[in-house]
């Protein structure tokens, strides 16, 4: 998946504001309960509308459930992006912040591993989760380079990062605290110094 591709697929579509509170709705009963759990009755009832309504305006509840992700990684990378506006070298741990300081629903850890856990690769949302890991792997790399140029190889440190926040993130969800991300973040700031000469 290029860039661009990863871009269009994290693309969030034009929403009516019913669309946005059916989606806000079911954003947090995703979260909560798990997918499966949770019905296209029990989504309508919650947000006021009719099944009707919901199905004219996304169409089936995996175009919602890929909806709802979309507007979640949208919503997690804006603040992701102000944080790292305003990060201290090296930039790459405001990454690790962003996932230990959410202040959108993360005790159950990762929505999108959940997702991942829950939905067959053919789903039409498990492109939505592949390519926000993709963004966010993407994004650390490109920190890595900017901010260590001197690193012997940039790519190899980026997969450890990537992968020390990934294990933490999950544990979060396991452990219900952020004691295995703020060890990650202690180790990539290890892996992240620069090197003397």
């Amino acid at each position: 998946m290029t860039a661009g591709e990863t871009a269009e697929v994290l693309k969030v579509p034009e929403l009516t504001p019913g669309a946005r509170r059916i989606v806000e709705v079911a954003a947090e009963l995703f979260y909560r309960r798990g997918i499966h759990a949770v019905g296209v009755d029990t989504i309508a009832r919650e947000s006021g509308i009719t099944k009707r309504t919901l199905y004219d305006r996304f169409g089936s509840k995996d175009a919602l459930v890929a909806v709802y992700l979309q507007a979640r990684h949208q919503r997690w990378w804006e603040r992701l992006e102000r944080r790292i506006a305003g990060a201290p070298w090296p930039r790459a741990l405001a990454v690790f912040d962003a996932y230990a300081d959410d202040e959108w629903s993360s005790e159950r850890g990762c929505a999108f591993l959940n997702a991942a856990g829950e939905l067959p690769a053919e789903h039409p949302a498990y492109r939505v989760v592949r390519a926000h890991k993709r963004a966010v792997r993407d994004r650390l790399a490109g920190l890595v380079r900017a901010d260590c140029p001197d690193a012997e190889n940039p790519e190899a440190l980026t997969e450890h990062l990537f992968l020390l926040l990934e294990g933490a993130i999950a544990h979060r969800g396991l452990d219900g605290d952020a004691t295995s991300l703020a060890s990650a973040r202690g180790l990539a700031e290890h892996l992240l110094q620069r090197p003397t000469t």
